[in-house]
């Protein structure tokens, strides 16, 4: 079982019924693969819930994960570590290498270079798909 991490840019993807990103989100739900989305990315993608039906219908599918205060201080330590400024790519990168200690992961991003940056920062080698 695959666990697909998104951030933002997968998020507003999926809004704007990007069909490949669509494709990615049913073959992980038809593969019973999970598919996680840190609690600042839906922050950073949401603005009108009544205007949003497709990523509300999304996120249905979606186990969002809180940035309780042990993934705070993971992410902004991180952040000073890998001197990149988005607590948010940087809570996408944290909660993906803590999934791949139990399996495969592969991020969906709209920021490819941050999120490699920050990975490599973890010593993480996990996919990285750009959307």
């Amino acid at each position: 079982m695959t666990t697909l991490v998104l951030d933002a840019g997968a998020l507003i993807a999926l809004d704007r019924n990007d069909r490949s990103v669509w494709a990615m989100l049913r073959n992980a739900a038809d593969d019973a693969d999970d598919v996680c989305v840190p609690a600042g990315v839906i922050a950073q993608a949401w603005r009108d819930g009544a205007r949003q039906a497709l990523l509300a219908r999304a996120l249905a599918h979606c186990d969002e994960v809180a940035l309780d205060g042990t993934l705070a201080r993971a992410s902004g330590l991180l952040c000073g570590q890998a001197q990149i400024s988005d607590v948010v790519d940087s809570s996408v990168a944290v909660i993906a290498a803590a999934r791949a200690r139990g399996g495969p992961v592969v991020i969906l991003t709209s920021d490819p270079t941050d999120i490699r940056r920050l990975l490599q920062t973890l010593g993480a080698e996990i996919p990285v798909v750009s959307v």
